[in-house]
């Protein structure tokens, strides 16, 4: 193997090579010829073909929330090319490890090949590498001109001399840039100075290969000598394989092999310990394969297929009930309780005169992307390639090298499009089950396909979460002096700490967090945490407020009044002014509020928030309708207002179907839900009027991510709206389970 080349990452943005006749901006030469030879796609920045034709590289993966787009947005904000010339692919997670994070030149990695787009980091990177192509191409047409550089125009894609006239395309002169050094790397546009950023809002650069069914998603791979994997893993997770009988299976048609997977087998590479910033090694469960020439061979073979398990520790919870009274029985309970945030003193909470003390439960939940999960891999000797749609590449490649014991340079992760993650395709625990089924029938891609019952019943839910909250208020004022939150969960429990409300606004905090043993798996649900604390903690405010004899609208704003945020108060002005808040409506109909952020890090004037007001009416006999959701924000700035309000009406309504309806249960130990017919998702009919309101935005100078923040506030703005049309208080989630009727 040729020794990687060092290179620190601004050279890696700034560095020219030519690629077949084109303009690239590549590692450096030598390594893009080492490339060439080795690999058919050199997967550079950019590349510009004679043709005119930009190919931008991308190192975010399209999981439908514009990432893509909006990297190469940053890049040709500076390029000055013509948009409709654009097209994006995937960056090589193998050139990143050979080039030392060159594709990954902020920290953390994983928010590079991962998602939000917007950061600030990233947007600069991007615009850098469009920069630095931008006088290449300027200073390559100044050479053949023989004119100052300083005397070129470039724009949509043309280099014009202005004295002269003269014309040139970029892909003109695309290989003479190539070779070009520039003296000094130009400075990019400050935000007052862009011309597309914030200014413009094109729509996603893959909507055309969606629409016409050219774009790749991973259940579409088909490589030459394909064969397919059917699965099952332990019905009980945390179970182990006990036997399987074979032989009653083996003259079925198409079958080629079975093989079994154990998550306690000796897997690794001795380089693991190099992976960057501490990528979460998940292991897999125990799971029986079948592979077959064509799926639906492997899978009637796999329901043919005798196979015991060892139910193991998940015995001890049998049902959803005994979950749930677990969850909320540690509460009161010290045990494995430990400290997440202690400010001031909460003592005088129990000898207050005026407290509200109330306890909430978020259930399991799916996040039941479209997609099921799936995946392709070639093991062989030499090499491991996988063609995957996860939600971070980079993840991705270092469990693969993980799972196959490759080292890292020979393997090759092929992204493909991703239909639907939501959080499920983060962890790449499917990428390492797919690795571990492929390396036991070498030689041949292996397609391995989770059935939906088998991906629904296999989950990393968003877990049971359970809090107890407390709050001594003010005699006078009603606001909150002092606070407690106990909760209960096992893994991404609600992280109290990190929302606003305790930062300032309650000088007096303590919220601590216990870790239960549940067998159930948990993992990120969009929004981890946030999801179940925005609806705790929004409910428990509105019962302060009901408490105080407060507007809930008016007891917010108090509480923000002095906040260091301008952009809490004016989203729930913006939010109260665009739906009418306390317009008069019938009996049964109703407005709820609530407001919270996502990605605060501990700061106050971070992060996304999203104020919604809902609309609702419950009849006497329970029946309950969400006629509209009015969403206002702050998330300092925006790049693409048309993507921005898109991906909050999307948030708005998986926050809602979460909140309604969501809920998977647990029998004989065993996931009860697998399918769409008894987890149901909204239906058009079933979706009100939303619309998202610009006024929040404070204007400062972040663009904060957009995709996660609103699913947390539409539950509880619907709760509360329940609340104020019926009278009664929902606690727990979700609410289409619970008695609604009224008197």
């Amino acid at each position: 193997m040729t020794k990687p080349v060092m290179l620190d990452r601004r050279s890696f943005l700034v560095t020219t090579g030519t690629v077949a006749g084109g303009f690239a901006l590549s590692l450096t030469p030598a390594l893009a010829q080492q490339r060439a030879g080795a690999i058919a796609e050199l997967n550079p920045w950019v590349v510009i073909t004679p043709d005119n034709v930009v190919t931008i590289r991308v190192a975010t993966p399209e999981i439908g929330n514009g990432a893509m787009t909006q990297a190469a947005l940053a890049i040709a904000e500076e390029l000055e090319c013509d948009w409709s010339t654009i097209r994006t692919e995937q960056a090589s997670t193998t050139r990143d490890y050979l080039s030392y994070g060159g594709y990954s030149p902020i920290h953390p990695a994983a928010a590079f090949f991962g998602g939000r787009s917007t950061m600030g980091q990233r947007t600069k990177a991007m615009q850098q590498v469009g920069a630095s192509a931008r006088e290449r191409l300027k200073a390559a047409a100044a050479l053949r001109w023989n004119v100052a550089a300083s005397d070129i125009v470039a724009e949509k894609s043309t280099l014009t001399h202005s004295a002269s006239g003269r014309k040139l395309t970029y892909g003109d002169v695309a290989a003479d840039a190539g070779k070009i050094k520039l003296a000094a790397e130009p400075a990019i546009r400050t935000p007052d100075q862009w011309k597309r950023l914030g200014k413009t809002s094109p729509s996603k650069l893959t909507i055309p290969q969606i629409v016409n069914g050219s774009g790749i998603y991973g259940v579409d791979v088909r490589v030459p000598d394909m064969v397919y994997a059917a699965l099952r893993q332990s019905p009980v997770h945390g179970g182990k394989l006990k036997r399987y009988d074979e032989s009653k299976i083996k003259g079925m048609p198409g079958v080629l092999a079975v093989v079994t997977v154990d998550p306690d087998e000796p897997r690794g590479v001795a380089m693991m310990s190099n992976a960057p910033y501490g990528y979460a090694m998940t292991q897999p469960r125990a799971a029986v394969a079948v592979i077959a020439e064509h799926y639906w061979q492997a899978h009637k073979a796999l329901e043919a297929l005798p196979i015991e398990w060892d139910d193991g520790p998940g015995a001890a919870w049998p049902t959803t009930q005994k979950i749930q009274d677990a969850a909320i029985a540690a509460l009161d309970s010290d045990d494995n309780a430990r400290s997440e945030m202690i400010v001031g003193d909460v003592s005088g909470i129990a000898t207050a005169k005026k407290r509200v003390e109330q306890t909430y439960l978020t259930p399991y939940c799916d996040q039941a992307p479209l997609e099921p999960l799936n995946g392709t891999a070639l093991v062989t000797r030499d090499r491991v390639e996988l063609w995957h749609g996860p939600q971070n590449t980079q993840q991705a490649f270092w469990v693969a090298s993980d799972e196959s014991g490759m080292v890292p340079e020979r393997v090759f992760v092929h992204q493909t499009l991703v239909g639907g993650g939501f959080g499920r395709r983060l962890e790449s625990d499917d990428v390492r089950m797919v690795v571990a089924v492929a390396k036991r029938f070498p030689g041949r891609p292996v397609h391995v396909i989770w059935s939906r019952e088998e991906m629904m019943r296999q989950g990393k839910y968003r877990p049971v979460v359970a809090a107890k909250l407390t709050a001594s208020l003010d005699e006078k004022t009603g606001l909150p002096t002092a606070f407690v939150a106990k909760q209960a969960s096992r893994g991404h429990y609600p992280r109290f700490a990190d929302t606003a409300y305790f930062m300032g606004p309650i000088p007096n905090v303590r919220i601590d967090a216990r870790e239960l043993p549940f067998h159930v798996e948990p993992g990120p649900y969009r929004g981890p945490g946030y999801n179940s604390y925005a609806f705790m903690q929004e409910t428990f405010i509105d019962e302060c407020a009901q408490a105080a004899g407060v507007d809930p609208l008016d007891y917010r704003l108090r509480l923000f009044r002095d906040f260091p945020n301008p952009g809490w108060v004016k989203s729930l002005e913006d939010v109260a002014k665009q739906a009418n808040w306390g317009k008069k409506l019938p009996k049964g109909r109703a407005q709820g509020l609530a407001i919270s952020a996502w990605g605060l890090n501990g700061q106050k004037t971070l992060g996304t928030v999203v104020a919604v007001i809902a609309e609702v009416s419950v009849t006497k006999a329970g029946e309950l309708t969400v006629h509209k959701l009015d969403a206002s924000f702050d998330c300092g700035r925006v790049m693409n207002r048309d993507e921005v309000a898109n991906l909050i009406q999307g948030g708005l309504i998986f926050g809602l179907n979460m909140a309604l309806n969501e809920e998977i249960t647990v029998a004989d130990s065993r996931i009860v839900e697998g399918n769409f017919d008894t987890y149901p998702m909204l239906r058009l009919r079933d979706a009100p009027e939303i619309a998202v309101h610009f006024g929040g935005l404070s204007g400062l100078d972040r663009y904060s991510e957009i995709g996660e923040p609103p699913v947390g506030t539409a539950g509880p703005a619907v709760g509360n709206a329940i609340f104020r049309a019926t009278g009664k208080r929902l606690r727990r989630q979700p609410f289409l389970k619970q008695d609604l009727s009224w008197v």
